[in-house]
């Protein structure tokens, strides 16, 4: 079809991964790590010598998002740490980075300790702030991530990129390329925790990159990178998440349409201080993520529970179908005290992150209302 497919069309269809030797219309899963020659020494498939690289499993999968973000390239790394360090490592010794503050705990711990071992100049910035310092200071490159984990704050894609010369990576980890293409937003690399929601079944750890610009310096660097270092997904891991993505579409818009219900009931209740959702018209990045985010807010919410850590424990202890577990992006809805995993991070005693999962919306705000009695 000569028309642009629906994101719900290119994930149903796994963006044409089939098995052409038996006509399965689902891909077989090749474990293989080495590939034949023939007598002359000619290798019987040109694009697969050796599993490090050559994979169609992990090929298959990237299509997929490839597609669904309309990337001219994408990579798949076997975590999101795993995709988020290959960018780093492809700036040079003395660069300057300038990181949003408050995103996911791991990626700022990693960042500060990498940049101090190789010289980097590290500027942490608010999300406020981020367009007025990346328009000041010039840096080679600058990540932000929206929304961000658990705060939920939303920040413009596109004030960013033309606030800064450097590149623009992005994190787009609660939003999925289903609510958010970054890179049509301005982004020159776009990276998605693929565990999250992209695999959405708590099975698979896996990262990725995508990017519009596959000539350039930076990403050819992160691709000789991720071969020379290995850092490669399995075929097995690769193969279950093609399996998975097939239902990226619906479960999104399911888990966004629950996130949003359960937030508006939080928001009312009066045993709640307040609900961090970029849904809620009261949330700061509202009007941002209005025009950055289409089909949902995404499945990620904090609550503020009125008192302090003894209350919050209380209510997650109660819960009985949000699992007490850390991740998020799943079927299964999942709450966590980040304050009891990250103390040092600055987080209320009172927060509580949840992922909505698929669930029906009634079991969902039944589940709180017993908790929060």
């Amino acid at each position: 079809m000569k028309k642009p497919l629906h994101p719900a069309t290119i994930a149903a269809h796994a963006a044409g991964a089939l098995d052409p030797q038996s006509g399965g219309v689902v891909p077989a899963l090749q474990p293989s790590t080495t590939y034949l020659r023939d007598e002359n020494y000619a290798l019987v498939r040109p694009d697969n010598i050796y599993s490090r690289d050559n994979s169609d499993n992990m090929r298959q999968a990237e299509a997929v998002i490839r597609a669904l973000e309309n990337a001219q390239d994408t990579l798949l790394f076997p975590s999101g740490m795993a995709a988020i360090a290959a960018v780093f490592r492809a700036l040079p010794n003395r660069a300057t980075a300038i990181v949003q503050s408050g995103i996911y705990w791991g990626t700022t711990a990693w960042v500060r300790d990498f940049c101090a071992r190789r010289e980097i100049t590290l500027i942490e910035v608010p999300a406020p702030d981020l367009v007025a310092i990346c328009t000041a200071q010039p840096a080679d490159l600058v990540l932000i991530e929206t929304p961000s984990n658990p705060w939920l704050l939303t920040v413009d894609i596109a004030a960013v990129k033309a606030a800064t010369k450097g590149v623009l990576l992005v994190d787009g980890t609660a939003a999925t390329p289903v609510l958010t293409r970054a890179l049509d937003h301005g982004a020159d690399i776009v990276m998605h925790s693929a565990t999250k929601a992209i695999n959405g079944h708590s099975d698979v750890l896996a990262g990725v990159l995508s990017t519009v610009q596959s000539d350039s310096a930076v990403w050819q660097a992160i691709k000789a990178d991720r071969k020379m270092a290995g850092a490669i997904l399995g075929p097995f891991e690769a193969w279950l998440l093609t399996r998975a993505m097939r239902t990226l579409p619906l479960r999104v818009e399911r888990m966004s349409e629950n996130a949003l219900a359960l937030a508006q009931y939080l928001k009312a209740h009066a045993a709640v201080d307040d609900v961090y959702y970029p849904g809620l018209p009261h949330h700061s990045g509202h009007d941002v993520a209005l025009r950055q985010m289409h089909g949902g807010f995404g499945s990620l919410l904090s609550v503020l529970v009125k008192g302090g850590r003894i209350d919050a424990l209380r209510v997650t202890g109660k819960l009985n179908l949000f699992l007490r577990a850390t991740s998020l992006g799943g079927v299964e809805s999942l709450v966590e005290h980040r304050h009891t995993i990250e103390p040092h991070t600055g987080i209320p005693e009172n927060l509580i992150r949840v992922s909505v999962g698929i669930e029906h919306i009634d079991d969902l705000i039944a589940d709180w209302d017993q908790a929060l009695a």
